[in-house]
Order: structure tokens, then C-alpha cells, then sequence
């Protein structure tokens, strides 16, 4: 995993290994600073890390968590358009190559368009799981594993909740993100040599 490093800082993204998610979970902490307004990205990984829990017990920042409980799909919407313009931004990644590039779907698009967006720093957290040796198979990991997964787990949730489950691929893997570099400084890649998330 070392060896990425390098070939992710030619593309402008700091790239940092670590073994587990305790060490994960402390450097995550590092891009966290007072009176912060902080966006989210849909990501078990984030949760599975502990992140998600750390940031809503913080009183000293701007969550913009459009997975609290209890919120309208209108406020949903909201916290996600002002995830969008936060100072930090935070989510997972579908696939990443040995050649440094990030690839992504999304349903609702904000997650994708925020790591492609404006000046903010984009954190990303992913697991060894991820890791693809080109593009392709970074689309096929996607289609044919990323996704079933993320559809069951979020039809799953539908249900639980007395809802209909409606998740299918043309409706949460509908847009599309492939990125081949960044703004030096900007986006850090937080690699976890450990199977985590979808």
C-alpha cells in the first residue's frame, strides 16, 4: 500500500496507510478544526471507522449530517447542498487505482460533485478492499459489487422504516465520477489496510 503513495501525490492527493481504523479514526481527527462546517458523503466506511459518530458529538463545528434522524426529506436535501460548500468535506470511495485515479457513483450526485467542487478539502476514507488495478475493473468493482451491496443495505433500511424499497442501479448508480488528479493540498486519501465498507 506504501508504494501508492507516491504514485497518488503525482496527482496532486496526499495518500496516507494506516493498519487499522483506530489509526484511521486518528488521523481523520487532524483535519477536524474549530468553528469547521463539515459536509458528508454517504459512506459505511466513515461510520465503520467511527468517524460519523466522533463529528455529531462535537459542539464546535457545523454538521451538515443529512442522516439525522427524525429530519424532513426537505431538510435531507438542504444539509446536502450545504454539504456541497462546507470547509471539509468527508466520504468514501468506490475504487481507486494503482495508477492514482478515483472512481465513483452516486445517486442523488451530491458526493460525486463535491469531490470534483469547489476549493474545500475533500477528506476520503476507503479500505485495502478498494484498491483496483486499472479504471475498468474500478467501474466493474462498482457495478457488480459496490452496488448490489449499497442497494440491499439501503433497500433493508427502506423497509425497516415501513417504507418501499426503491433503490435499484439506475437510481443509485446513475453519476458517474472519475477523477485523475486534484489541486495539490486539497484532497487527502486516508487508506485502511483492512476490508471496509462496499
Amino acid at each position: 500500500m506504501d508504494a501508492l503513495k507516491e504514485v497518488f501525490f503525482k496527482h496532486g492527493i496526499e495518500l496516507v496507510c494506516v493498519k487499522d481504523k483506530v489509526q484511521a479514526l486518528e488521523w481523520a481527527k487532524k483535519m477536524i478544526e474549530p468553528k469547521m462546517t463539515i459536509g458528508l458523503g454517504g459512506s459505511t466506511t466513515v461510520a465503520q471507522i467511527g468517524l460519523l459518530e466522533y463529528l455529531t458529538s462535537l459542539k464546535n463545528i457545523t454538521l451538515f449530517n443529512q442522516y439525522e434522524k427524525g429530519i424532513s426529506m426537505q431538510e435531507n436535501t438542504n444539509r446536502r447542498r450545504q454539504g456541497l460548500l462546507s470547509d471539509l468535506y468527508i466520504c468514501g470511495t468506490n475504487a481507486l487505482t494503482r495508477n492514482g485515479e478515483l472512481i465513483n457513483a452516486d445517486g442523488s450526485g451530491n458526493r460525486v460533485a463535491a469531490q470534483i467542487y469547489d476549493k474545500k478539502k475533500v477528506l476520503i476514507v476507503t479500505g485495502r478492499n478498494k484498491i483496483v488495478e486499472t479504471v475498468e475493473e474500478g467501474f466493474k468493482r462498482i457495478t457488480e459489487i459496490a452496488a448490489p451491496k449499497n442497494i440491499e443495505r439501503m433497500n433493508n433500511t427502506a423497509i425497516a422504516m415501513g417504507k418501499e424499497p426503491r433503490n435499484n442501479m439506475n437510481n443509485i448508480g446513475n453519476k458517474w465520477a472519475y477523477i485523475d488528479g486534484d489541486v495539490e493540498g486539497r484532497t487527502m486519501v486516508i487508506l485502511v489496510d483492512e476490508d471496509l465498507g462496499f
